[in-house]
């Protein structure tokens, strides 16, 4: 049931509906929101024509390439991300540091390759294998032996990338944060796996991973960032004391 009056008409629910019906009560962000859609997926006349199938082809027909790129890019916006989250800048008063070309490096000739080679071995070992206990076992392969070398790469690249000049410092860093990394993995790696098995194809496994290692990754490199910041305002601090006072004030007078 509906009661009309001009141009403006209330249904039975009591919201009265826009002369211009549903497109009338669009705003930029709806517009926006199309105009993204549109340009991944090609729109409704141009399915499969969008940046999303462009880049879903460039992954079959040039996968090491078009994944060290994603991985590059992804590093980089990170450590863009991570220094604005945590306030972190450089002398200039910018969150762009001298990291953010290194972390791009790091992703684009280390961590790019080395997840092509680990996860096309981990696609082979297990490919046609479809059973439950398969995928378990897959799961338990990628948390126990390719979660290990991965994190063990990124800590060593992450201790050179800060600066480490000695193996020791380069081992200290490691031990430091393997753990920390690999409880994290423990708990984001499985649900992304499985994730990826049911609904992914493998091709798009690698960047998919990128995907949830850029969230994990900001995370962690925003937290360490603020610690960082933390304990260098503190050893200023400390410096800039006088002799005479404890961390209380200054001492009593006799």
């Amino acid at each position: 049931m509906s009661v009309k009056f001009d141009s403006t008409k209330i249904t039975s629910s009591g919201v009265a509906a826009a002369p211009g019906g549903v497109d009338a009560m669009k705003g930029p962000a709806h517009e926006l929101a199309d105009e993204v859609g549109v340009a991944l997926t090609g729109g409704k006349g141009n399915v499969g024509q969008g940046y999303l199938a462009a880049y879903l082809k460039q992954l079959q027909t040039n996968p090491l390439r078009t994944k060290m790129l994603t991985s590059g890019t992804l590093s980089a916006l990170q450590e863009i991300l991570a220094s604005w989250i945590a306030k972190d800048i450089n002398k200039q008063g910018h969150y762009f540091t001298t990291r953010v070309p290194k972390m791009a490096a790091y992703g684009a000739f280390i961590s790019a390759p080395l997840g092509h080679v680990l996860i096309s071995i981990l696609q082979k070992l297990f490919a046609g294998r479809t059973s439950l206990k398969a995928k378990i076992l897959q799961i338990l392969v990628s948390n126990l032996v390719v979660a290990p070398i991965q994190n063990s790469v990124y800590l060593i690249s992450m201790a050179i990338i800060a600066g480490a000049k000695t193996i020791h410092q380069v081992h200290a860093t490691w031990k430091a944060g393997f753990m920390p990394v690999m409880k994290v993995s423990w708990i984001s790696s499985p649900l992304a796996l499985a994730f990826a098995q049911k609904f992914l194809p493998e091709h798009t496994w690698v960047p998919f991973f990128n995907i949830i290692g850029f969230f994990i990754g900001t995370y962690v490199n925003s937290v360490t960032k603020k610690k960082r910041l933390a304990a260098l305002r503190k050893r200023h601090f400390d410096e800039s004391r006088r002799p005479d006072e404890g961390y209380g004030g200054p001492g009593p007078k006799y």
